[in-house]
């Protein structure tokens, strides 16, 4: 979705908190949405809760985390826009924040520090997602879900998992976010290719980690003539876009902000598939048969079931097929050890 995004929010919230202006919609006429935060007092948390508050398709704002979640709830309650606000903290109240939700957003777990590995998040947040994700399946299993918790690439077949034995999983219904990838990737472009950023559009695909997040600048719009090496650049750049920003805080944090962004736009490209806006497409990580691999990140067409269509890959450059060819040993492997998690535990 485009960025102009939050100014419309912004714009509408200023001028009437009650009205919901959205393309598509007459003013007042979008339906009640629940949306549920699980993490929600966290890093990426608070700024998502306060984008998601300015967002006028949502009704219901669930905010849930184990502990400081009323303060934050408070906090974005006093917003002038259409969607009442609930906290809620503890195990005990999850069910309570989690009944009636269309979508549910997991930021939940810690961020990557300097020096952290994705095995070290593993270890951390794999089993916070298989717990949030049994709860899911019990309170709200016709939810969207939209997968923050990083490694993205193993806690969405982890939460594919625990719905399967849960006999909820509906493949069309479970997202892992890689919107912050495009969001970079048009970002970096824009830069070198010196057009207006809010034009840019470039698919990005594969996974969510390091050489597993293949932009494709070849299919980028507008279209630029850059050279081999400023692509190879801007590649590595959009993979390496998460490190950057954990360098740069110094150990004071990680890309909380731009993936609450990233996670704010993706839910509400959710919420307006699941309202009727026609050709509403965005970049997601979903069970696919686009490659031989079980999940993969393409451009997917949203719609009232969640994943309407997942979208092929389109034509790549002979550098763009290696990246891809280059990233599969490793997103298999990260499927892989997400899916024997679940199933050992």
């Amino acid at each position: 979705m485009r960025s102009s995004m939050l100014r419309s929010l912004l714009k509408n919230s200023v001028s009437d908190g009650s009205r919901v202006a959205r393309r598509g919609f007459a003013s007042g006429s979008a339906p009640e949405r629940k949306v549920a935060i699980l993490g929600a007092a966290g890093g990426i948390g608070q700024p998502l809760s306060l984008l998601m508050k300015l967002n006028p398709l949502v009704s219901h704002l669930s905010l849930f985390d184990i502990a400081g979640t009323p303060g934050v709830a408070a906090d974005v309650s006093h917003i002038n826009t259409r969607s009442e606000v609930v906290g809620f903290s503890g195990d005990e109240n999850l069910g309570k924040a989690l009944e009636g939700a269309d979508v549910v957003i997991i930021p939940a777990g810690v961020p990557r520090k300097p020096g952290m590995t994705r095995d070290d998040l593993f270890n951390i947040n794999a089993g916070i997602v298989k717990s949030l994700s049994a709860a899911i399946a019990k309170y709200c299993p016709h939810a969207l879900v939209n997968m923050i918790s990083n490694p993205v690439n193993s806690t969405v077949p982890i939460a594919a998992e625990v719905f399967k034995k849960a006999g909820t999983y509906d493949e069309k219904r479970l997202f892992g976010v890689t919107t912050l990838d495009v969001v970079r990737a048009k970002t970096f472009y824009a830069g070198k290719a010196n057009v207006n950023v809010a034009e840019v559009n470039v698919p990005v695909i594969g996974g969510h980690a390091g050489i597993t997040i293949l932009p494709l600048f070849s299919q980028a719009t507008p279209q630029a003539n850059l050279a081999h090496d400023v692509i190879v650049g801007l590649t590595k750049r959009t993979q390496d876009g998460g490190t950057e920003v954990v360098e740069a805080k110094a150990g004071k944090g990680s890309a909380t902000l731009s993936m609450a962004y990233a996670g704010a736009i993706f839910a509400d490209a959710c919420l307006k598939g699941l309202n009727g806006v026609p050709d509403v497409v965005e970049c997601s990580f979903v069970q696919s048969t686009v490659t031989e691999l079980p999940f993969f990140a393409s451009k997917v067409r949203l719609g009232k079931n969640g994943v309407e269509e997942v979208l092929g890959l389109g034509s790549l450059t002979d550098f763009e097929k290696e990246g891809l060819e280059k990233l599969k040993p490793e997103l298999k492997s990260s499927i892989e050890k997400g899916i024997q998690f679940a199933n050992q535990n």
